[in-house]
């Protein structure tokens, strides 16, 4: 085929995602050519290219025609399931690619798999991203946040595209190179653990709104869009506020209302928790969040125990704690709540972050990370903004609770924040988002705790020894041998 006739970039793999990326392109001015193992849909995605602007999309419908139809070095977007099937999709394209041609691979895949597949791809010459990709099936269409990390040559072949397919905000697109190795995948993965805390907390002020405070969802959906033009504001209260309106079209009432309580997951908020203890780094309220899904998907306990404990007794605390509720001033507490926790999230996965930064050596720019998530990602938010300039302050930042404008923010909050996760303790409503966050900022504030005395306890157990605050070293102390003696002595006195 003639230079001219060949597409800038191709993309494999159209399910929704894939289809509405490979439309972004195409829309952009970019001709691709896509390719599905189904040729269904390929056609599909033909068809909507025609219908959608006679836009400049290609399908082909087997690997080699796919890849002959790129420009050189071809640079080719794999959009499938995470795992085996990247594999597969790899092997089948690789065959027919030449050293200096590159894959792309945009799903939210483990970012060690990234770093293997990057070094068996290299024995062929070939280049390798991992990119992560948010925003959901409107992002992908419309402009997403991309996170693409790997091989910076790889990057500079197709900087071009990803900088008009990206999201637009009024400090550029929201793309930018992470890093090498995974850190593409890695940074996305931390993503959706921030998103998981997020959803969690704003799923907890509606708790507490409803069932403390009596707010219908007519009212509700009034509340989150007021919040969503102030400080709050970000996709998901803009979202929360629009489910609330939604009345169900099968039988009376609000669909949010015939919702079954069983929150779904992809494992990437798995991820976040697990590698946050591989690291020593704390993130309770990532982990609130995914345990709290974990216990959401045990509907038929929940529904036994509820039973058995108000046999044993137990009674609902909710009606007492609303009698006495001003929900004026409730409906403020929770606001600012929320927001304080929020911050707490964030810290936590921006910690997770640099804690792997500095074990791979990735140099990532948490600044750059925060300004390319104010557009396009699930977690996008006007907050977003303010973090970006914290780490343009102090790049060095230990933690978001620290920052001067954060920490005068949170110390305004807190006497809102502990009314509620106390109202809600009073009530019987579970906060754990809302609580770890508090827990983590009230540890993280103190200059002394109470790991004295755990350190105490594992020099007596373990002979672990233990450090002094008046003297440098480590020591050992009999502490039983010592006890027990004291004991005597006092016993003679």
């Amino acid at each position: 085929m003639e230079a001219s006739a060949l597409s800038r970039i191709g993309l494999a793999g159209l399910a929704v995602m894939g289809q509405n990326l490979a439309l972004n392109v195409a829309e952009k001015g970019f001709p691709i050519s896509v390719y599905n193992r189904t040729a269904s849909k390929v056609d599909e995605t033909v068809q909507r290219a025609e219908e959608e602007g006679k836009l400049p999309l290609f399908g082909h419908y087997s690997p080699r025609e796919f890849v002959l139809s790129l420009q050189r070095p071809r640079s080719v977007v794999i959009l499938v399931k995470a795992g085996a099937p990247v594999d597969q999709t790899i092997a089948a394209l690789s065959d027919h690619m030449e050293p200096g041609d590159c894959i792309i691979d945009g799903g939210n895949e483990w970012y060690e798999n990234t770093e293997r597949r990057m070094n068996e791809v290299a024995n062929k010459g070939l280049l390798y991203l991992g990119m992560g990709v948010s925003g959901g099936e409107e992002g992908a269409r419309n402009g997403p946040s991309l996170m693409p990390g790997g091989s910076f040559q790889a990057y500079s072949n197709i900087k071009d595209i990803l900088e008009k397919v990206a999201a637009q905000v009024e400090d550029g697109p929201c793309v930018t190179y992470i890093g090498e190795g995974g850190s593409g995948n890695f940074v996305k993965m931390v993503h959706n653990g921030i998103e998981y805390g997020d959803m969690q907390l704003i799923s907890e002020a509606y708790d507490v709104l409803k069932h403390v405070g009596g707010l219908s969802n007519d009212e509700l959906a009034e509340i989150f869009a007021e919040w969503n033009r102030g400080e709050l504001e970000s996709f998901l209260i803009e979202i929360t506020s629009d489910i609330f309106r939604v009345k169900d079209d099968l039988e009376d009432g609000f669909l949010v209302d015939k919702i079954l309580d069983k929150t779904g997951m992809k494992g990437t908020g798995k991820w976040t928790v697990q590698q946050a203890a591989e690291l020593s780094v704390a993130a309770p309220t990532i982990a609130a969040s995914l345990d709290c899904r974990y216990l959401s998907g045990l509907k038929e306990e929940r529904e036994n125990a509820a039973g058995v404990l108000k046999e044993a007794g137990l009674k609902e605390e909710v009606g007492t704690v609303a009698q006495n509720i001003d929900k004026k001033r409730l409906i403020d507490d929770v606001r600012q709540a929320l927001y304080a926790s929020k911050i707490c999230s964030y810290a936590q996965g921006m910690n997770l972050l640099r804690a792997k930064s500095v074990e791979k050596n990735w140099n990532l720019n948490f600044g750059e990370l925060a300004r390319i998530w104010k557009g396009g990602c699930i977690i996008r938010a006007v907050f977003l903004d303010r973090i970006k300039k914290a780490y343009q302050r102090n790049p060095n930042l230990a933690s978001l609770v620290v920052d001067p404008e954060f920490a005068n923010e949170m110390v305004q909050r807190q006497a809102a924040w502990r009314r509620v996760v106390g109202l809600a303790i009073s009530a019987g409503i579970s906060t754990p988002g809302m609580c770890a966050s508090l827990a983590y900022f009230d540890t993280y504030r103190r200059a002394r705790l109470p790991a004295n005395l755990v350190q105490a306890q594992r020099d007596l157990f373990g002979a672990h020894t233990y450090e002094r605050i008046d003297r440098p070293g480590s020591f050992h102390t009999e502490w039983t041998k010592l006890a027990r003696k004291s004991t005597s002595v006092g016993a003679l006195n």
